[in-house]
């Protein structure tokens, strides 16, 4: 409708009849509510899925760009690792990748003897250094983990949580394109880590290449469970991640400092005929 002829009619007021009350306060209800919604969504813009803005937990200063990185991650993982893992998965039987990740664990365990050490936790150090003296040699190498039949606990370490030991302070959490969580005294420590692990002395090249992206593929595998209960149960996958990760990294959460075991507690023992006949079973 051309802008004279919409004017002329609005100052012709003989022509226009007023509404009456009751369409009138309908009206008006109308506009409260569209003001409020608006406001509500201008109000979303600026905070956090949880109605948080973002940085205002002091643990998480650097929210904006971790959730940045979180969703790059998540984003790579969903179109190429989880994938991957999940091929990996259904066509290794489940005793090769019981073996796999056994060899890895027992490679961890050589690490986490030397930050023992370092944090002067006796029993710790001396339960890391027999589970890689047994599994070493009565487990073929690792691939067998003999010492959880024997009992011998696994505490799990690294540098960083050596570091906090000592006092260190873990600064702001932290992730890290390609790698996921971390804090700023772990992503320092991570150098440090990775010349610990005995896969980075491994010549040549490509064998420690290979068995790095088989130790990558392994573990996110043993997470697949994991991440689709995370998916379906957490409202905001982000902060539990985040919360999650803090807890199992602070020493005073109960756990001493250690972290959690990424491998399961029963990952020594081969499984049961009946377990391997069922598994196919209960996919179907």
């Amino acid at each position: 409708m051309p802008f004279s002829r919409t004017f002329g009619r609005s100052l012709r007021p003989a022509q226009r009849r007023c509404p009456d009350a009751p369409a009138q306060r309908q009206y008006l209800t109308r506009v409260a509510a569209a003001a409020m919604t608006a406001a509500m969504l201008a109000g979303c813009a600026s905070t956090g899925p949880q109605g948080q803005a973002f940085g205002q937990d002091p643990r998480d200063p650097l929210e904006s760009f971790n959730r940045s990185m979180y969703s790059f991650n998540d984003g790579l993982d969903r179109a190429i690792l989880r994938p991957v893992a999940t091929g990996y998965q259904k066509a290794v039987p489940s005793p090769v990748r019981t073996g796999v990740g056994n060899f890895f664990g027992n490679l961890g365990d050589a690490w986490s003897f030397v930050n023992n050490v370092l944090q002067f936790k006796g029993e710790a150090s001396m339960s890391s250094f027999f589970r890689v003296a047994v599994n070493s040699t009565f487990g073929l190498g690792g691939l067998l983990d003999v010492a959880t039949e024997m009992r011998l606990e696994r505490y799990k370490t690294d540098f960083g949580m050596t570091l906090g030991h000592w006092g260190v302070p873990s600064g702001p959490y932290l992730v890290l394109p390609f790698w996921g969580s971390s804090s700023i005294r772990d992503a320092a420590a991570l150098p440090v880590d990775a010349y610990g692990n005995p896969l980075f002395h491994l010549n040549p090249d490509s064998h420690r290449y290979a068995l790095y992206g088989l130790r990558l593929v392994d573990a996110r595998a043993r997470l697949l469970r994991a991440s689709d209960m995370l998916d379906q149960a957490a409202l905001d996958p982000y902060v539990m991640t985040r919360d999650l990760y803090l807890s199992s990294r602070n020493p005073g959460s109960g756990g001493d400092g250690m972290l959690d075991d990424d491998y399961d507690a029963d990952a020594g023992a081969l499984p049961d005929e009946d377990e391997s006949a069922a598994a196919p079973a209960a996919a179907q």
